[in-house]
């Protein structure tokens, strides 16, 4: 059955044009004639059915129709280029890609990355951020870093590491104390984590403490976050110091308490089951596990890791 879809060659007008709002300007950049922009704006309006533009002696405005439909037109053509580079970019090329939960991917991975590549130079890594579990079937992901419980179906897991996060806070807010006790932490604001809404709780009835104000305050997506807005003396943060390492080596952040918030949850290499057999995804999978060992038995500073 033949597909509902316009010409790509009037998709790439109209958007161009929608974007400039003006015929003249998108055929400066298509490397086209003004007139050959209105034959294809036409035909597009034509086959939609659909008034695109207002037309005018001062020029074009797009209608309500067609603001809405640029601005799908260009998520598409956006996703059908990043799809064009990545095929033509791994033409005989190994590629593995990775979800991989932001923080973690920046402060701990990548700074490590260049010895897998120095070891496999043959294969390409390449990392995109994902925060939360999803169905491998239904994106190009051939495995997945991610903080939880390693409940994840049809997959197999491999825990890399703990978390173990603890308070932290500018030394500005730490002021003449060398820590804080729960108590004075209570009085102080609390910087939430969005997708660890009961950590502040958990932590304080750890400490034997109920705090009526545990899961208020502002509450920021990625540790990265957090470490901003407590560098920044907004509050204190619970935080895991291995994520944090260069901040609390150069004294923007300090150890608050060094009581950890500990957990069953953590960061595991999620492979699908139809993907375990990659020579690629193994080699990787080796040398992450020997990375995450190495770094455990270490114990480098305050790490807080399990």
């Amino acid at each position: 059955m033949r597909r509902k879809i316009p010409s790509t060659a009037a998709l790439i007008s109209f958007e161009a044009a929608a974007r400039h709002e003006s015929f003249t300007k998108a055929a400066l950049e298509l490397s086209l004639t003004q007139g050959a922009i209105c034959r294809q704006i036409a035909s597009l309006e034509e086959f939609l059915s659909v008034e695109l533009f207002r037309r005018s002696r001062r020029g074009v405005k797009l209608t309500e129709a067609g603001l809405s439909y640029s601005r799908r037109v260009a998520t598409q053509l956006d996703a059908v280029e990043r799809d064009t580079l990545s095929v033509m970019g791994q033409q005989g090329a190994n590629v593995i890609e990775l979800a991989v939960v932001p923080t973690f991917g920046t402060q701990w991975l990548l700074p490590r990355l260049k010895d897998f590549q120095e070891q496999h130079p043959e294969v390409t890594v390449n990392l995109t951020n994902r925060t939360r579990p999803f169905l491998f079937a239904d994106t190009d992901f051939d495995a997945a870093i991610y903080f939880g419980d390693a409940d994840w179906s049809g997959t197999e897991s491999h825990r890399l590491m703990g978390e173990n996060p603890m308070p932290v806070c500018s030394p500005t807010l730490l002021g003449r104390f060398t820590q804080l006790s729960a108590e004075q932490i209570a009085d102080l604001p609390l910087l939430q984590q969005t997708t660890r809404p009961y950590a502040w709780r958990q932590w304080f009835n750890s400490r034997n403490l109920n705090i009526p104000r545990d899961m208020t305050g502002p509450r920021y997506e990625l540790f990265s976050m957090l470490a901003q807005a407590a560098m920044h003396d907004m509050g204190i943060a619970l935080i895991p110091p291995f994520l944090i390492q260069r901040e609390l080596a150069e004294k923007r952040l300090v150890i608050a308490n060094p009581q950890a918030l500990s957990s069953i949850k953590a960061y595991y290499l999620m492979i699908p089951d139809r993907k375990v057999e990659s020579a690629s995804l193994r080699a990787f999978r080796d040398w992450l596990i020997h990375q995450a060992h190495s770094y455990n038995v270490e114990g480098q500073g305050l790490t807080g890791i399990n």
